[in-house]
């Protein structure tokens, strides 16, 4: 691998992948439409809701693991609808079961079902105990360098702080933070949740994220295969203008073609 793919490649838990977004697998209309949207993201990583989706858990229901297989994409079995540490846990260890001993995962811990915002001090909990337990957690988080850090320091292979609430559309609305987290943290960082469009993407990679996790701003478009498309591309150009790096702010003119030497 050369050092130009090196730049554009994402490594979570020692293993390397292409692409740095990350999808979900809900909200869709149909298995079809998954497997579509998932193919034209490019993306090699796919979100499943374990208590949401059928893996396997009833072999009676269409299996969302026949729309995106594993054998071509890293499933990430995630706790959407935990509320506390211990049904987290427990999620995460069927998921392993159904599986076949999968040790990458993503955990979030809600905090209530308005926000949707994280419950940091069960996240803590279930992220010290899933470590303990042999996973390779991925995190979400609230956009805290504190709480990024002691997630960090308990063992997780990314912290995946939110840009704004789950399925708002609202962008990075504070990316102080963000910034703060990405400059202190040796783990990956990979926005989680508030993404709505292809800008909000490019920015996320722009201001030096290692990755972006979204699904509704997919799934919920007019035409989620296009918006699947316009997300890779912004995902690549966001990083291609963070590795080049963006011209200073100024609060004057620069003009763009030099006036030294120039006939009078």
């Amino acid at each position: 691998m050369n050092d130009l793919n090196q730049d554009h490649c994402l490594t979570i838990a020692g293993i390397t992948y292409r692409s740095r977004l990350l999808v979900g697998s809900g909200k869709y209309k149909d298995l079809d439409e998954t497997r579509l949207a998932t193919e034209a993201s490019g993306a090699e990583i796919i979100t499943v809701a374990i208590r949401r989706v059928n893996i396997g858990q009833d072999p009676n229901a269409p299996n969302l693991l026949d729309a995106v297989p594993p054998s071509k994409y890293t499933i990430l079995p995630n706790t959407a609808g935990c509320y506390n540490a211990k049904d987290a846990v427990y999620t995460l260890q069927l998921a392993r079961e159904l599986l076949n001993g999968h040790k990458l995962v993503k955990l979030e811990v809600l905090g209530d079902e308005k926000t949707l915002f994280p419950n940091m001090p069960e996240t803590l909990k279930a992220a010290e105990t899933l470590v303990k337990d042999g996973f390779d957690v991925m995190v979400y988080c609230s956009d805290d360098p504190i709480q990024a850090k002691m997630l960090e320091e308990i063992g997780c292979v990314a912290v995946m702080p939110l840009a704004s609430l789950i399925g708002s559309g609202m962008g990075i609305l504070n990316p102080w933070n963000l910034s703060l987290i990405i400059e202190q943290t040796k783990v990956p960082v990979l926005v989680d949740a508030g993404v709505g469009t292809a800008s909000d993407a490019a920015i996320a990679m722009e201001l030096g994220c290692d990755g972006v996790l979204m699904n509704t701003a997919i799934a919920g478009a007019r035409d989620p295969i296009r918006m699947a498309r316009a997300m890779k591309l912004a995902i690549e150009a966001g990083r291609e203008a963070y590795l080049a790096g963006r011209i200073p702010k100024r609060f004057a003119a620069s003009p763009s073609s030099p006036m030294a030497g120039r006939a009078t």
